[in-house]
């Protein structure tokens, strides 16, 4: 599959707390739809990124870990992948983790090199969460939710003043958990849909630096 003439590069950055267990050819078969989609004929030939400048996919088999900070170019159809790469991750993961993916419109970019352009960017970001159980997902949301709003608020209040704000979270995650061990769907795969939350706006992401 080619993309050379594919309207966005789209990089997908997180680290994967992996299972002992979990070797080289699980975790292959886990990022199929990042490779496949890519053009590649296996995650060796596909873990390289499309700017030299940062590392890709790999894994640590002594840290049990997937770092990921890997640019491809790619269309719309790319998020068609994700379902399929969070529920692989899911049966390897050992804890929630978060997975970034950004979408940068690079044929904005071509008209900003070329001429005024009037049109606004196309960029957009996914922040998707994969774990072994929904509980270790939920996790994974509350630590980098109370992590932004701490960060946020400490510009204005002194960090040991937030304790009520985060038990105030911590009260919404174990309601929506509560919510979800009493739904039928518990025993349902994790999908991107159930665990990630899109953004759109705000202007232009800066590219991840190395």
């Amino acid at each position: 599959m080619s993309h050379q003439d594919a309207p966005f590069e789209i990089h997908v950055h997180g680290d994967v707390k992996l299972r002992p267990d979990v070797g080289f050819d699980a975790l292959q078969d886990a990022l199929k739809p990042l490779w496949k989609y890519a053009g590649a004929r296996s995650l060796a030939d596909g873990a390289a990124s499309l700017y030299e400048d940062e590392p890709g996919i790999r894994f640590d088999p002594h840290q049990h870990l997937l770092q990921m900070c890997w640019t491809l170019q790619g269309e719309e159809d790319f998020r068609h992948q994700l379902d399929d790469l969070c529920m692989n991750l899911n049966e390897l993961s050992a804890e929630g983790s978060q997975i970034e993916v950004t979408f940068y419109d690079a044929e904005y970019d071509d008209e900003e090199d070329g001429q005024d352009t009037e049109r606004e960017s196309r960029d957009d970001f996914v922040l998707l969460f994969v774990g072994p159980t929904p509980e270790a997902i939920m996790q994974a949301q509350r630590n980098l939710l109370v992590e932004d709003v701490v960060a946020l608020m400490e510009r204005h209040f002194d960090g040991a003043e937030l304790g009520g704000v985060v038990a105030e979270i911590d009260k919404l995650f174990e309601g929506r958990y509560s919510a979800l061990t009493s739904s039928l769907d518990m025993g349902k795969p994790r999908s991107p849909g159930s665990g990630s939350a899109p953004g759109h706006g705000g202007g232009r992401r800066p590219r991840h630096l190395h």
